[in-house]
């Protein structure tokens, strides 16, 4: 499961966001294998994110962490996810953004509650509250915060984990990209056009220092997203990652428009064993 990018974008001062489309793609042409469950992991693991480049803008610097549990709650995938950045402006101002964020998914992909609440140098800056179900012909988000409003979904919008399902699947069966439409619940203006690029899945070994990573197949992606109906063919963010067969993400790399971070997975902790629904 990857963190919310979105949310991730929407923590930087200005609300500035991420993008991409890359080259050959190593799994083009393959022959689809037979198609196995993906099973997703419960965990927790934490980022931290340093700057790689400024390309403009008033940010200098920047710097932070990301928490992201998962957990498995029988029927339904419950996450959370915490992510603090300090950033400094060219006058010197500095800048601590806070963004939690929470979700609890259905695994059947049809209803998804959830709660955004960010904060800038420990005061309110935005509440995003409320609940999406879906049918077979579409679905509709129902939100309490900041605002009581309806939107309507069209059919086949992926909820997080289900999206995050689907492109490991696309890896799996040697897909060079797809394009979901997906709902996360960190905004208030609905559903996000995505596009994904999936440049290999390989075979584990993987590089990876968690020895429960390490022995998992693993590809690298890149994931743009887009105004749904929007004529602007330029992403409004996007972020590349290298994805575990179980969900997990790592090795972030986070386009916020003026400036790029890097992500690092620092510690990975697995459930305990013995849940059981």
């Amino acid at each position: 499961m990857k963190p919310s990018i979105r949310c991730a974008a929407m923590a930087r001062p200005g609300r500035a966001l991420l993008a991409a489309v890359l080259l050959a793609l190593p799994g083009v042409g393959r022959p689809a294998r037979a198609e196995t469950p993906v099973v997703l992991a419960p965990h927790r693991a934490v980022y931290d994110l340093t700057l790689v480049a400024v390309t403009g803008g008033d940010t200098i610097s920047a710097s932070g962490t990301m928490t992201y549990t998962v957990s498995d709650a029988c029927s339904a995938w419950s996450t959370q996810q915490q992510l603090k950045l300090q950033t400094v402006s060219r006058s010197g101002a500095v800048t601590e953004m806070v963004s939690d964020y929470a979700t609890l998914e259905a695994k059947d992909g049809h209803n998804l509650v959830f709660q955004t609440v960010q904060t800038a140098n420990g005061r309110p800056a935005s509440r995003v509250m409320g609940e999406a179900t879906m049918t077979p012909t579409g679905g509709e988000i129902r939100y309490t915060q900041p605002r009581a409003h309806t939107v309507g979904l069209p059919a086949g919008v992926l909820f997080p984990m289900a999206h995050t399902r689907a492109i490991i699947r696309a890896g799996e069966q040697g897909k060079a990209s797809l394009a979901p439409v997906l709902f996360d619940g960190t905004g208030e203006d609905g559903a996000q056009d995505t596009y994904i690029m999936i440049l290999g899945w390989n075979h584990p070994p993987s590089a990876s220092p968690f020895p429960a990573l390490a022995r998992l197949p693993s590809g690298r992606v890149h994931v743009a997203f887009y105004t749904a109906s929007s004529h602007d063919m330029r992403p409004d963010y996007e972020i590349g990652m290298r994805y575990f067969a179980n969900g997990v993400s790592d090795d972030l790399d986070m386009d916020f428009g003026d400036f790029r971070m890097h992500g690092t997975l620092r510690s990975f902790t697995p459930a305990p064993e013995g849940h059981r629904c």
